[in-house]
């Protein structure tokens, strides 16, 4: 499976241990994800436009060159999802997405007709968020709340499968371990980016399940410590089935 993720440092977080999980599963994917941190819809459909060679190449959760274009890039390979993403700030403002994903939507089946599109749900924002966007939705709940309607009325109205981080992630955060209001894990390391262990490891695997149908729960990869620390398997393991739960069954 081939996988283009046109996003920013949201896609870079939900792509990162995209391959890793699917290696120790013996399952073929390859993932590229084309980054400009904060890119919105309307900057990648002017970049488009522009034929603009300013993207971030990363492979398979690695960076590897820099100064691409969406073009030269759809022309690369023959794709099977293409994703898609609206700058976290303004995921929640469905007028925001207008007509930019439209356009940038028919421009890929002119130029890569084989492949499906996809929406990436991304995420509400931490609890105390320093993030500027954070005032206008109020609260980490409003956030939410607002960008599953807008990627919900997104994704059915151009028919398109979503892949639900926001929500597989807002659930979690009900969990003890994962209850940042009561101590529990942040699954954000600055507010809004996930965490480099837990949140990029469950947003890979809910991209992994959502596209492949394939549970996680026996998958034997585990995302490497950051610095001092060690990964906690008790948290791993429910982030599992946290996935597997919302994503599988469910069916």
């Amino acid at each position: 499976m081939n996988i283009l993720d046109i996003g920013n440092s949201f896609s870079q977080d939900a792509t990162t241990y995209l391959h890793d999980i699917a290696e120790a599963d013996g399952y073929d994917l390859t993932v590229v994800n084309l980054y400009i941190g904060g890119c919105s819809l309307q900057r990648h459909w002017e970049n488009i436009e522009n034929d603009s060679h300013i993207y971030d190449y990363e492979l398979n959760g690695r960076a590897i060159r820099g100064e691409v274009s969406i073009y030269k890039t759809l022309q690369e390979r023959r794709w099977d999802y293409i994703a898609l993403q609206q700058v976290s700030g303004k995921s929640g403002i469905k007028d925001s997405y207008y007509p930019y994903i439209d356009l940038i939507a028919d421009y890929i089946k002119k130029h890569a007709p084989t492949a499906k599109l996809a929406i990436h749900e991304t995420w509400a924002y931490e609890l105390d968020s320093e993030h500027p966007d954070f005032a206008y939705y109020g609260s980490q709940g409003n956030m939410y709340l607002a960008i599953k309607d807008a990627y919900g009325y997104v994704a059915d109205r151009m028919k398109v499968k979503i892949i639900p981080c926001g929500d597989v992630i807002q659930k979690l955060r009900s969990h003890p371990l994962f209850d940042y209001a009561r101590g529990g894990q942040s699954l954000c390391r600055d507010g809004f980016h996930m965490d480099f262990v837990y949140g990029r490891y469950l947003t890979a695997a809910v991209w992994y399940v959502t596209l492949t149908k394939r549970s996680i729960s026996g998958n034997k990869f585990i995302p490497p410590a950051i610095g001092d620390t060690t990964v906690d398997r008790e948290k791993i393991t429910v982030i599992k089935q946290c996935v597997d739960d919302m994503l599988l069954n469910k069916e």
